[in-house]
């Protein structure tokens, strides 16, 4: 359906206003949005339904739905998810042959954490990657080391309803997070202990781009029954070098990473 006067084309509008909405929100339900676009909620469903068969949006089990893979590909102002990929993985290959363990890549997704690179380990126990896949970034190594950098009001900012319940999460509050954050941010690395899953731990370290600010992670992943305590300091020490890296590389090759 068109508006003639305004030459506007009704539908159209309406997805991108969802759209915008997703990429600025944790989650939207059918309901919300069609408070929020005056409509009735079977043509916010079908609004939704069709951002998410384009990738655009997803459908949580709990039938909200979030920004998807194809509107979070910009992962700070023009720096795309493939741009920082393909500038990452070299080192994350270095990353990867220095620890044989697990190492990942990811961003910052809303109030989640997207791993959009990574290498297993040769281990035959071992972690598998996530590549893909989201999960609460509170509960992440890499994901602790991200929020640890932004300013308490962001961190709050994007969990409006406080945190996302998460199975194996032993941060239950954002008063706790923001503890755990502070202790991130003095130790300068992200540590989970089967927090993300029972039987994992992890280990991460914030990737800085040109302005100073952190736009992604690197972690090394762990079977807990392998982690070992004082391999800690050499997980801290090749991370530390590998996100030093890719933050020199970043800046040479995307200049434009996170300047307004």
């Amino acid at each position: 359906m068109r508006n003639e006067d305004a030459g506007i084309v009704t539908s159209v509008d309406r997805a991108l206003q969802l759209l915008l909405h997703l990429r600025e929100s944790d989650s939207l339900t059918v309901k919300a949005a069609s408070r929020r676009l005056g409509v009735v909620p079977s043509t916010a469903y079908r609004l939704l339904a069709t951002l998410t068969s384009r990738g655009f949006a997803v459908q949580e089990s709990d039938r909200s739905y979030r920004a998807g893979p194809e509107l979070v590909r910009r992962v700070v102002d023009q720096v795309s998810l493939d741009e920082l990929r393909r500038a990452s993985r070299p080192t994350l290959q270095r990353l990867h042959d220095e620890v044989d363990d697990t190492v990942q890549l990811m961003v910052l997704a809303g109030s989640d954490i997207q791993f959009i690179d990574g290498i297993e380990s040769s281990a035959a126990l071992r972690v598998a990657a996530r590549i893909g896949g989201y999960m609460p970034a509170y509960c992440s190594a890499g994901g602790k080391a991200i929020l640890a950098a932004l300013p308490w009001a962001e961190v709050e900012r994007r969990h409006p309803t406080g945190l996302a319940p998460w199975g194996s999460a032993k941060v239950q509050s954002l008063s706790e997070l923001q503890n755990e954050l502070v202790h991130t941010r003095s130790a300068r690395y992200g540590f989970n202990s089967d927090e993300t899953e029972v039987g994992v731990t992890g280990v991460g370290v914030s990737i800085q781009g040109s302005a100073g600010s952190a736009v992604a992670a690197f972690t090394v992943a762990v079977p807990t029954a392998r982690f070992r305590q004082p391999d800690l300091s050499h997980y801290v020490r090749a991370l530390t070098t590998a996100a030093q890296s890719a933050s020199r590389t970043l800046r040479r090759a995307l200049p434009h990473a996170d300047r307004p």
